[in-house]
């Protein structure tokens, strides 16, 4: 239906990034890596940031400091070094608004952690959420290209 639609991904990358990989276990998306397709390691990568929030408002309602600031440090790098660091900032404006949506995110991870505010980590997953679902509808699409 839109045959070159997803020709210019906002998501490669045209600069030398670690491989996909390894940057995807080094954000601690490390079951499926192996073998699994770019658009499914994306998808990984948002199922682990949205695994990450869960565990970080699990953890501040129970005042486990230590618990929260891992998980939402994990959030975090999957947002900065998954994410925003594979962004083709060259193809258009996509990957720029995403990039300043990445940027938002991050500094409201970090509101959420110096603050315990479980209202920014409920904003950050209600930012990516809808993200993350248009990126599964495509997953047919994207195999149909691969």
């Amino acid at each position: 239906m839109y045959p070159n639609r997803f020709a210019t991904s906002p998501f490669s990358s045209s600069h030398s990034a670690p491989p996909p990989a390894r940057l995807y276990a080094s954000v601690g998306v490390e079951t499926g890596v192996a073998g699994a397709s770019p658009h499914r390691l994306v998808t990984m990568l948002f199922d682990g940031y949205l695994e990450a929030i869960a565990q970080a408002s699990g953890a501040m309602k129970n005042n486990q400091v230590e618990a929260k600031c891992s998980a939402i440090g994990r959030a975090a790098r999957i947002i900065d070094e998954g994410l925003k660091a594979n962004l083709n900032l060259n193809s258009g404006s996509l990957a720029a608004d995403l990039n300043d949506l990445y940027a938002y995110i991050t500094l409201r991870l970090t509101h959420a952690n110096l603050r315990n505010d479980v209202n920014a980590l409920n904003e950050c997953v209600a930012l990516i959420q809808p993200i993350r679902e248009a990126w599964a509808s495509i997953a047919p699409q994207a195999a149909a290209h691969t």
